[in-house]
C-alpha cells in the first residue's frame, strides 16, 4: 500500500513484520537537526543505510506523521522509526564460535568472555554471538524467560569475564531464583576515572534509559523511577588520576556499574558511551595527553572485568567459585599507570 508523506498514521496498525520501534522525545532546547542525523546519535548498533531504508520505506515518523529523512526536527518533537528483522528464533542459529570454558557438567557451564563479543542476538548483532556459539558447542538449551536459551544474565559486549550457562531446566530454574535472591556472588575490577574519596562505599541509585541519551543509563533520585539498583565497591589500588576498584553487585541491571561510578563522579577509564574516553583527570600538557592516548590504544574499551563468579551447584547444592585473570589489555594499562605514578 503507498502512502501519502503528509498522511497520519496508526503505528499499531503498522505491518507485523517491523519488529523493532524505537521512540524518542527531542530535548525542548533541540536545535533544528536531520531526523537521519538524530537517530544515528539514538540507536545502538544501527547504520546510516538502516535509517535510510527506513525512510523510504515510510516508517519514520514525527507526530505520528511519515517524514523524509531531511526533515528537521525541533525540540520537543516525538521521533519513531520502525526496523524489520528476522524473527528471534530464526536468529538462534548454531556458529562455530570459540569459547573459552572453565567449568563444565551435566547442569552448567561457565565461560569467560572476551570483549568485544555481544552475548545474544538484537539490533545490530543478528549473527556471531556467544549465543550461537553455545548451541554450536552444547545443541539444545533451557529457554529462560526472554527465550534466550541457556542465558541466566549477561554481560556488556566490551565487558571481559565470567558468566554461567544453564544446560538444563533444572539449572536455568534455580540459578535464575539464585540470581534474582541475591545469593549469587559477582564482584567486577574496574579503573575509574578519578581519586575516590572513600575506600569502601555503596552506590544506590535506580537505574533507568537516560532520557536526553537514550544508548545510556542514568542514575535517578526519585525511585518511582528505573529499577532499584545496588553496588558496593572497595578501592584496591590508587594512581593519582584514576583508581582500580573492585565492585560487588547486589543487583543486575544494565550498565549498573558504569551508570553508578559515572553517578559517583568516577566514570570508567576510556568508556565512551560515558564519555570516559576523554581526559577527565589531570594535566593536559604534551607528555600526559600522550600516555592516557596510548592507554586508550592498548585498551580501546571500558575498564571493566567480570573476575569472580560464585553461586550454588542447582544439583548438588555446593558452593561454587570461579576466578578469572585481567586480559592483557587491563592489565597492560595497569602496569602503565604504576611506572606513571612511581617515585622517579
Amino acid at each position: 500500500m503507498e502512502r501519502d508523506n503528509n498522511s497520519l498514521i496508526d503505528i499499531d496498525d503498522i505491518n507485523d513484520s517491523l519488529f523493532e520501534h524505537y521512540s524518542f522525545k527531542a530535548d525542548p532546547g533541540q536545535s533544528p537537526l536531520r531526523v537521519d542525523k538524530f537517530l544515528m546519535s539514538r540507536i545502538e548498533n544501527v547504520t546510516r543505510n538502516k535509517i535510510q531504508q527506513a525512510a523510504k520505506a515510510g516508517n519514520i515518523f514525527v507526530s505520528d506523521r511519515i517524514v523524509k529523512s531531511n526533515y528537521k526536527i525541533k525540540g520537543g518533537e516525538i521521533v519513531k522509526v520502525l526496523f524489520s528483522h528476522p524473527p528471534y528464533k530464526n536468529l538462534l542459529t548454531p556458529e562455530k564460535i570459540p569459547l573459552d570454558i572453565i567449568f563444565e557438567d551435566d547442569f552448567l557451564v561457565v565461560i569467560n568472555k572476551p570483549s568485544g563479543l555481544v552475548v545474544h542476538p538484537g539490533h545490530g548483532n543478528y549473527s556471531g554471538t556467544l549465543l550461537n556459539g553455545l548451541l554450536y558447542h552444547f545443541g539444545q538449551l533451557p529457554n529462560n524467560t526472554d527465550e534466550r536459551p541457556g542465558l541466566v544474565h549477561r554481560i556488556d559486549k566490551d565487558t571481559s569475564g565470567l558468566l554461567v550457562v544453564a544446560k538444563s531446566e533444572l539449572a536455568m530454574t534455580n540459578l535464575s531464583k539464585q540470581f534474582f535472591n541475591k545469593t549469587s556472588q559477582r564482584k567486577y575490577l574496574a579503573l575509574v576515572w578519578g581519586d575516590l574519596e572513600n575506600n569502601f562505599g555503596t552506590i544506590n541509585g535506580s537505574i533507568g534509559r537516560n532520557p536526553k541519551n537514550r544508548l545510556q543509563m542514568t542514575v535517578f533520585e526519585d525511585d518511582s523511577q528505573g529499577k532499584e539498583a545496588v553496588t558496593h565497591f572497595r578501592v584496591l589500588e590508587r594512581f593519582r588520576y584514576v583508581t582500580l576498584v573492585e565492585c560487588q553487585l547486589e543487583t543486575g541491571r544494565t550498565h549498573q556499574i558504569r551508570a553508578h561510578m559515572k553517578h559517583l563522579g568516577h566514570t570508567l577509564f576510556n568508556d565512551a558511551r560515558y564519555g570516559g574516553n576523554a581526559i577527565l583527570k589531570g594535566t593536559n600538557f604534551t607528555k600526559y595527553r600522550q600516555f592516557i592516548e596510548n592507554c586508550f590504544t592498548l585498551l580501546p574499551r571500558q575498564a571493566l572485568h567480570a573476575k569472580t563468579l560464585e553461586f550454588d551447584h542447582p544439583k548438588s547444592g555446593k558452593r561454587l567459585k570461579f576466578d578469572s585473570e585481567l586480559p592483557n589489555d587491563i592489565n597492560s594499562v595497569i602496569e602503565k599507570w604504576r611506572n606513571y605514578v612511581k617515585p622517579k
